[in-house]
């Protein structure tokens, strides 16, 4: 099915290098990037067909809408007239389907997703929400495609997208950050610190692992580590003195709203 990526940064390579892994046929893909040595890379090591521009492109089934959403506007023009059967599928955080609908010339056949660079890995997990136009077949083929670096997961409603950008699409900032904190505690407490980095790391990694092959919730993992009067209940003591839990909420929170604020400054029109 030829599908046509508009943007070849990080992650869409990413869902190229998945797609090509599960064996897609390379010509089926054309890539318009402007930056030559990007293309120049896409080509070799993927060895997908690349252009400068969309214009005379031609058609193709699926288009991925993946330029940052400050160039959204002017990157679907060359698209215009699109095929009402033409898939658009837009990786942009919030960037709103009414948004692309309207830059679109009113063509709805549109999946607007949220995935995160854990996809980078094949690691990912990716939220989706399908216009009213966009039938089961349709959806099918835009979770096959996000399939490829992940999880999918779809939302019934497009709004829910804001929380999904704070929860998961901002979130391997969160997680970086506490590892961050966690390694430079251990060379505070006098660890070398490639040793630091070492246990932080593999404490992140075994504990997403446990947690998620054992699907038991969180808190009753975390019971199971605190001990009464030990190491771990006093150092989470320490923790919920300061309310870490509650700021960290009000951190997500306070992502999401950022979310719609920037969903709202880039569909309005200039």
């Amino acid at each position: 099915m030829r599908t046509l990526f508009i943007g070849g940064g990080n992650m869409a390579s990413a869902i190229l290098g998945g797609l090509m892994a599960e064996g897609r046929d390379a010509a089926a893909f054309t890539v318009v990037e402007p930056h030559e040595q990007t293309r120049e890379r896409l080509a070799a090591r993927l060895g997908v067909a690349v252009r400068e521009s969309a214009a005379g492109a031609g058609a193709h089934a699926v288009v991925v809408l993946a330029v940052k959403p400050q160039q959204m506007r002017e990157a679907v023009r060359p698209l215009l007239p699109l095929d009402p059967a033409t898939l658009v599928v837009s990786i942009a955080a919030g960037v709103r389907i009414a948004d692309l609908r309207r830059w679109l010339g009113g063509h709805g056949r549109i999946v607007r997703t949220m995935p995160n660079t854990p996809a980078l890995v094949r690691a990912g997990i990716t939220g989706l929400h399908a216009a009213p136009e966009v039938d089961a077949d349709g959806r099918a083929l835009a979770e096959r495609l996000l399939s490829a670096v992940g999880e999918t997961v779809w939302l019934p409603d497009e709004g829910d997208l804001d929380a999904v950008t704070a929860v998961s699409g901002s979130g391997p900032a969160y997680v970086f950050y506490f590892i961050e904190a966690l390694e430079r505690a251990g060379r505070e407490l006098g660890l070398a610190p490639e040793t630091a980095r070492r246990l932080a790391l593999a404490t992140f990694r075994g504990s997403a692992r446990l947690a998620a092959e054992r699907g038991e919730d969180p808190a009753v993992l975390r019971a199971q580590v605190t001990s009464k009067g030990g190491t771990t209940e006093r150092a989470l003591a320490a923790m919920q003195a300061d309310r870490l839990g509650e700021r960290f909420g009000e951190a997500v929170k306070a992502a999401r709203e950022r979310s719609r604020e920037l969903g709202e400054a880039t569909g309005k029109d200039s």
